[in-house]
C-alpha cells in the first residue's frame, strides 16, 4: 500500500511536470534583438608620395638659385635635352622588357606613380614642359610657369588629398572647359592660392633681381606700359594668375600629363595676359 501511494504521488507530481516545462516554454520571450552593426567600407589609407613631393617641389628652388645666379637658360635647356636623351630610352626598355623593368623600378620606383608604371614617365612630361617654357616664354614668365608647376601643383596635390572628401568636387565644366572628375574644391583653391602667392612674391622681390629686365615691374608695370602698375596692378594680375593656376591644374585634357600641360598654360595665358595689356590698353 505504502509503495502504492508513494508511486501515485510521484506519478501525480510527474504528470504536472511537463504543463510547467510547456507553460516555460510557451511563454512569451522579452530577450532583446541582437544589436545590429553597420559595416562601412574601409577608407583607404593617403598615399602622399612624399619622395615624388620633395622632387617636385625641390625643382621650384633650383630654378629661384639659377635665375637669381644669372645663370643661362640656353645651358639649362641644353643638360635638359641631354637628360631626355637618356630618360626617353630608359624608359623605353622598361616599358618592354621585364627585366629592365624590375631594376628601374627597384631603384625609381619609389618616385612613380602606379598609373606611370605601365606608362611614359612623368618625369619625361615634366622636362618637356620645362624646356617648352624656356624656350619660347620670356624668362620671368618662364621661371614662374615652372615655380607654378613646381609648388602649386605639389600644393594643389596635398590639400586635395588632406581636405578634398570635406569640399564638393568641382564641377565637370567650368566657363566651358573640362574639368576632372577626381578634383576637389579643397585642391583647386590651394592650387589657386599658391599660384597667386607665387606672382605677387616673384615680381615684387625676386624678378627685378635677374639679368634680363622683367616683363612686370613694379613702377613701369606691363613692359613699362604703366598698366597694372604698382601694389594693386600686382594684385589684380596675382589673382587672375592664381585662378589661371587652379584651372589649368584642374583641367581634363584626356591622356596629356599635367607635368606637361601646367607650365604651358599657366605661363601661356599669363603672357597672353600682358600682351593683350600691352597692345589693347
Amino acid at each position: 500500500m505504502s509503495n502504492g501511494r508513494a508511486n501515485g504521488h510521484l506519478e501525480h507530481e510527474a504528470s504536472h511536470i511537463p504543463a510547467v516545462h510547456s507553460a516555460v516554454d510557451c511563454a512569451p520571450s522579452h530577450k532583446a534583438p541582437p544589436p545590429t552593426t553597420s559595416s562601412s567600407p574601409p577608407v583607404p589609407p593617403v598615399n602622399w608620395e612624399i619622395p615624388r613631393k620633395i622632387l617636385h617641389s625641390s625643382i621650384g628652388f633650383l630654378t629661384l638659385y639659377l635665375y637669381l645666379a644669372h645663370g643661362s637658360s640656353r645651358l639649362v635647356v641644353m643638360a635638359l635635352g641631354t637628360a631626355l636623351a637618356i630618360i626617353v630610352p630608359a624608359d623605353l626598355l622598361r616599358l618592354n622588357f621585364p627585366g629592365f623593368e624590375r631594376i628601374y623600378e627597384k631603384a625609381l620606383g619609389f618616385l612613380m606613380r602606379e598609373s606611370e608604371k605601365k606608362a611614359t614617365n612623368g618625369v619625361i612630361w615634366y622636362i618637356i614642359g620645362v624646356i617648352w617654357v624656356l624656350s619660347l616664354y620670356p624668362l620671368d614668365i618662364a621661371v614662374v610657369s615652372i615655380l607654378i608647376l613646381s609648388w602649386a601643383d605639389t600644393a594643389a596635390s596635398t590639400v586635395g588629398r588632406a581636405c578634398g572628401h570635406l569640399t564638393p568636387p568641382l564641377p565637370r565644366r567650368l566657363l566651358g572647359l573640362p574639368l576632372a572628375p577626381r578634383k576637389s574644391l579643397a585642391g583647386f583653391m590651394a592650387g589657386s592660392v599658391t599660384g597667386a602667392a607665387i606672382v605677387a612674391g616673384f615680381w615684387a622681390f625676386i624678378g627685378p633681381l635677374g639679368e634680363e629686365e622683367p616683363v612686370w615691374t613694379l613702377e613701369g608695370g606691363i613692359g613699362g606700359t604703366g598698366s597694372f602698375s604698382g601694389w594693386v596692378g600686382l594684385g589684380a594680375i596675382s589673382v587672375i594668375s592664381g585662378l589661371v593656376s587652379g584651372i589649368s591644374e584642374a583641367l581634363d585634357l584626356g591622356s596629356l600629363d599635367d607635368n606637361l600641360t601646367l607650365p604651358i598654360l599657366s605661363g601661356g595665358c599669363i603672357w597672353g595676359l600682358f600682351q593683350c595689356v600691352r597692345y589693347f590698353i
